[in-house]
């Protein structure tokens, strides 16, 4: 998967769990896009050790599905802290 494709993957999946987990964490586009691409890599990683499947690279339900539920972990994870 290329970088751009972890890019538009991580923006679409920052926002949506930004629309799940409304805040007031700053940050604007970029953090967004940040938390969506960590999100995404994040949730590959659980969802590989748990066993229900991997982020491919393709835009398909359900590599959109882990990356939102990664980017919700990160973006609980970056509330607390922050």
């Amino acid at each position: 998967m290329g970088i751009l494709s972890w890019i538009v993957l991580g923006l679409i999946a920052g926002i949506i769990a930004k629309v799940i987990m409304p805040g007031k964490d700053g940050g604007g586009l970029f953090m967004t896009i940040l938390l969506g691409v960590v999100g995404a890599m994040v949730g590959g990683f659980i969802s590989t050790t748990l066993g229900f499947g991997t982020v491919t690279g393709a835009f398909n339900l359900v590599s959109i599905f882990i990356a939102v539920g990664g980017a919700l972990v990160v973006l609980f994870i970056y509330n607390k802290i922050k």
